[in-house]
C-alpha cells in the first residue's frame, strides 16, 4: 500500500509529498528511496507539476545507462565479497568508462564501440585498457545473468598482449630503499618479504593475528590462509611496527593516532623513500613497484617449485613461474 497522502495534497503528482519547507519527489532508484526537492510549499500546482515531468524526465534517462549498471554492481552482494583493494580498483575503472560510456543505454552498447575505446585508451596505456575492459566484461556478464543486459558487447572483443613481468628487486636495491625509509614504511617492507604477502594484506593485519606459531596471514585475493612461522627477522618487522606507532588495540601497522594506514598514506612514503634512495643511488634502478617485493621474496626461496609454491600459498604452479623472477644459474660444459 502507498503512503497516505495529507488532505488537501490529493493534486500533487505520484510519489510527491509535503516535506518540511517544500515539495518533494521520493521515487525509489537501485532499491534506495531518494528524496528530490521540487518546489517551496505553497506554490502554484502547475509549477510543481512542470519540475516533476522535468525531475521524471532525468530519471528516465538515466535509469538504463551504462553508469547505474555499474552502481548497481557496486551495491550487489557480489561486488561487497570482493577484496577492498579490488573495489578500489574497479572504482577507478569505472570513473574512467563513465567518462565514455556512463550517458549511454547499457543495453545499446555495441563491440565495436568498445574496440574504439580500448584502441583510444591503448595508444599509451594498454595495460590500463585491459583493466577497464575487464572490470566493464565482468559487470556485464553479472548484469546478463540477471536479465538487465542482452549482451556483454566486451565478449569478442580482444585486449593488447601483455608480457609477464620480470622485474627481481636486487638485495642492494631493497637495502636502498630501505635505508631511505620511515619506521613504518620499513616494518611493512619487511613483513611483506618475509610473508610473501600483497601490500593490502599487511596493512590489514590485525594483533589478534600475532599467534604463538606465528603470524595468520589470509591473502585478500586468493583468500588461501596460512600461518608464517615465526623468524628472527621477522620477530624484528613486528617489533619495528610496534615501535614506530601509537598504541593500537586493532591493527600491527597504524599512524600516530592509532588507525589503520590507508594505502594511498602508505604509497606517498613508500614513493617517497624510492625517490629519495635514487637520489642517493644514482647507479641502481628503482624501476619497481611494491608488490614485487612479494616476487623477490618467492624468488629468494632455495627449493623446489612445490616448496615455493607451499611458501606463497599460490593455488597453481603457474602462478609461482609469475613471481618466481630470479635468473637460474645452470651448469655448462
Amino acid at each position: 500500500m502507498g503512503r497516505k497522502r495529507k488532505e488537501g495534497t490529493e493534486w500533487l503528482p505520484p510519489l510527491c509529498y509535503e516535506g518540511r519547507s517544500a515539495y518533494e519527489f521520493r521515487p525509489t532508484v537501485n532499491g534506495k528511496v531518494q528524496i528530490i526537492r521540487l518546489c517551496a510549499l505553497g506554490t502554484k500546482q502547475h509549477v510543481v507539476w512542470n519540475r516533476y515531468e522535468q525531475e521524471k524526465r532525468k530519471l528516465e534517462m538515466s535509469s538504463g545507462t551504462v553508469e547505474a549498471l555499474f552502481e548497481e554492481f557496486f551495491e550487489s552482494p557480489q561486488c561487497l565479497k570482493l577484496a577492498p583493494g579490488t573495489i578500489r580498483q574497479y572504482r577507478k575503472n569505472a570513473k574512467m568508462l563513465c567518462k565514455v560510456f556512463g550517458h549511454l543505454q547499457a543495453k545499446a552498447v555495441l563491440p565495436e564501440w568498445v574496440r574504439e575505446y580500448m584502441d583510444t585508451r591503448g595508444k599509451d596505456h594498454e595495460v590500463t585498457a585491459n583493466r577497464e575492459r575487464a572490470f566493464m566484461s565482468r559487470v556485464y556478464n553479472w548484469g546478463y545473468e540477471r536479465g538487465k543486459v542482452p549482451m556483454n558487447p566486451c565478449d569478442k572483443v580482444r585486449t593488447f598482449s601483455e608480457s609477464a613481468r620480470e622485474r627481481y628487486i636486487t638485495d642492494e636495491e631493497y637495502k636502498a630503499v630501505y635505508d631511505c625509509a620511515t619506521s613504518l614504511v620499513k616494518a611493512v617492507m619487511e613483513i611483506s618479504y618475509c610473508c610473501a604477502a600483497r601490500k593490502s594484506d599487511v596493512l590489514g593485519l590485525t594483533n589478534k593475528k600475532l599467534l604463538d606459531e606465528g603470524i595468520k596471514i589470509k591473502q585478500g585475493k586468493t583468500g588461501k590462509e596460512q600461518i608464517k612461522a615465526w623468524s628472527p627477522r621477522l620477530k624484528a618487522a613486528i617489533k619495528l611496527a610496534k615501535d614506530s606507532k601509537a598504541t593500537s588495540f586493532r591493527f600491527v601497522i597504524c599512524n600516530t593516532k592509532g588507525h589503520k594506514v590507508t594505502v594511498d598514506a602508505f604509497d606517498y612514503y613508500w614513493n617517497k623513500a624510492k625517490d629519495e634512495a635514487a637520489r642517493k643511488n644514482p647507479s641502481l634502478d628503482f624501476d619497481f613497484t611494491f608488490h614485487d617485493i612479494k616476487a623477490k621474496s618467492i624468488s629468494d626461496v632455495e627449493g623446489t617449485k612445490a616448496e615455493k609454491q607451499k611458501f606463497s600459498g599460490h593455488k597453481t604452479s603457474a602462478m609461482v613461474d609469475t613471481y618466481d623472477r630470479k635468473t637460474e644459474v645452470v651448469d655448462t660444459h
